[in-house]
């Protein structure tokens, strides 16, 4: 019975041997094989009878260039010799159609009855596994690459939105993708387009800085025609790569020489060129190139800097559709400020300040005119809107108020009254603010302000002492808003006595609020400075006022009124000069006027 019962399980342990899915050997105490399993004889490509009674190591093991591993550097016949167990990965095994096949594998030494009968090795195919590694580490890199390009491209997105000035913008942009994409960047402009002139605005390189800052300047005209693959991509806004061979080439015209001399001076085996343009203009080129043997730039380089060149080429166009939008919006703000009239020794000026952004373009403005029975008017405002169609609509309401205004001796409340139903019933101007008063006095003083107060900030008056108080009567409503008349809202009229040589400022809200600063603090800066500057003559008193509260974000309008002393009346010698009108004279609007330059550019000044 115990017979058969060890023929059973002889029998069950040689099924399990030779189903087993990974290969197995069996040697004895030399390292002959003494058994195999068909999975083995599988991997192997041999069959298995033929490999039974051969040493294991000389049929199989073998170095990556096929030939024969020292015995003595087996680790797979070391087992025999050490008696302890061991494994290993990508030993190679030669395979019967002389290919070699990496395996992992593990040994054991067998031991019967406390005798070493040999060895028990385990092996499978480990290309599966290499192969599978290979690819999640290409994978890997790959997905490296995509991120670090894609980190590079967020940097450049950031710089091109957070952009004030193109030529600082591609400054940048070149420093970023140095020395990531390349070796040295440049870029070069087309400066005129009808004329096809062009500058080299920026070149920028990993090696000596001052050689390719002398590339740096003006370049020959954009030819007619030209078979240069760069200059070509001036022309077709596609993206032109530029290998040794192209290199190589004669330049056929100036500019290709000029752009051929990039790379005699900073070297470079290949080059991508990609258009800055967006679908209405090519604005320029952006050249990237590589200096080491055997460079090239793959699909996907010349796909980013495509996509790096068409961001720029938007941001571009948008820098070029701001300029024009604030060179209209200024000159439409400017030719509005009209001349300041002097009348009896009142002596006027005036500053207008744009913001520093073109959006913040908007509808401040101030005026001063004679009313038909002689008295003089100030008037300061501010329609609701920071764009081009604020300062149509500003121009459209002080337009009305000056036609409803001029031939009238009514109080400033009625005229304000009529602007706003004008406002509402006749015109698409949304809300605005506005301080519209009466200078009010017979020659040689006393003189009276008499006015009303649409929203505005008060009006600032400060003695020759320099004592200071803000106007806060005669405030009402804001225009435009057809309801509050249906409410019993209104303009309540206020009068003030002017002392002699005091100072009334009219200022809009963008000279005490910003982002950084609210209304109330603004208020408190402002009387404080205007009282030290109390006895500064008016033009100075303005520039000074200007630059110690120093304004930042909106456009600013002042208007400032100084009484004369006492009893100083017309034909007086002690009247103060007054400034003679020359249109041509910078800086100048008119008598006692200054139109400020835009901080952000300079811009002509209203005649």
């Amino acid at each position: 019975m115990r017979s058969t019962d060890g023929l059973l399980e002889v029998g069950f342990m040689r099924t399990v041997f030779d189903s087993l899915g990974t290969g197995v050997f069996v040697t004895d105490t030399t390292g002959l094989l003494t058994a195999c399993n068909p999975r083995a004889a599988q991997l192997l490509g041999r069959p298995g009878e033929q490999m039974l009674g051969h040493d294991l190591h000389d049929l199989l093991h073998r170095r990556r260039d096929g030939g024969m591993v020292p015995r003595s550097e087996c680790s797979l016949l070391a087992v025999l010799h050490s008696g302890r167990p061991a494994e290993g990965t990508e030993e190679l095994f030669l395979r019967g159609d002389g290919s070699l096949v990496p395996v992992i594998w593990a040994a054991t030494p067998l031991r019967h009855e406390g005798r070493s009968e040999g060895a028990v090795v385990v092996f499978h195919d480990f290309s599966l596994h290499r192969d599978a590694a290979e690819q999640t580490a290409a994978y890997l890199a790959a997905l490296e690459g995509l991120t670090a390009r894609l980190t590079m491209v967020a940097e450049i997105s950031t710089v091109l939105i957070s952009a004030s000035d193109t030529p600082g913008m591609l400054k940048k942009l070149a420093g970023l993708l140095v020395p990531d994409m390349g070796d040295w960047a440049a870029v070069d402009l087309r400066t005129a387009e009808q004329t096809g002139e062009m500058q080299r605005v920026v070149v920028r390189t990993s090696g000596d800085q001052r050689v390719a800052d002398a590339l740096v300047g003006p370049l020959p005209s954009l030819p007619e025609s030209t078979r240069s693959a760069a200059v070509q991509a001036l022309r077709s806004a596609e993206p032109v790569v530029l290998d040794a061979d192209t290199l190589a080439a004669e330049p056929d015209s100036p500019l290709a020489s000029a752009h051929r001399d990039l790379f005699d001076r900073l070297g470079g085996t290949c080059a991508v060129v990609v258009p800055l343009h967006t679908r209405r203009k090519v604005f320029g080129a952006l050249t990237v190139a590589r200096a080491a043997p055997d460079s090239a730039y793959t699909e996907a380089e010349v796909f980013v800097l495509s996509d790096i060149g068409r961001r720029a080429g938007l941001v571009m166009e948008a820098a070029e559709l701001f300029e024009q939008q604030r060179h209209v919006a200024e000159t439409m703000q400017r030719q509005l400020l009209t001349p300041l009239p002097q009348v009896d020794h009142l002596s006027l000026a005036a500053r207008y300040r744009p913001a520093e952004s073109a959006a913040e373009i908007g509808g401040d403005w101030y005026d001063s005119f004679l009313l038909g029975d002689g008295a003089l008017t100030m008037v300061i405002g501010d329609v609701v809107g920071h764009d081009l169609q604020a300062a149509a609509h500003m121009a459209e309401v002080r337009n009305m108020l000056r036609a409803l205004a001029w031939d009238r001796t009514e109080p400033p409340s009625l005229i304000i009254r009529r602007l706003d139903e004008a406002m509402t019933h006749t015109s698409d101007a949304p809300m605005a603010t506005c301080v519209f008063a009466r200078i009010e006095g017979e020659e040689g003083g006393p003189w009276q302000l008499h006015w009303v107060n649409a929203g505005h900030p008060p009006p600032l008056l400060v003695t020759a002492e320099g004592d200071t108080r803000f106007l806060e009567a005669g405030h009402g409503p804001l225009l435009g808003l057809s309801s509050a008349l249906h409410l019993g809202l209104g303009w309540p009229d206020a009068r003030a006595d002017l002392p002699p040589r005091s100072t009334l400022l009219f200022y809009t809200d963008g000279l005490v609020e910003s982002r950084t600063r609210d209304i109330e603090a603004g208020l408190s800066a402002l009387r404080r400075h205007a009282a030290v500057l109390a006895d500064r003559d008016i033009e100075d008193f303005l520039d000074e006022l200007l630059e110690r509260i120093d304004p930042s974000g909106d456009d600013v309008a002042l208007l400032v009124l100084r009484v004369p002393a006492a009893g100083v009346g017309a034909g007086d010698d002690e009247a103060p000069p007054q400034h003679a009108h020359n249109p041509a004279a910078p800086g100048r609007g008119a008598p006692g006027s200054r139109i400020e330059d835009s901080p952000v550019r300079d811009t002509s000044e209203p005649a």
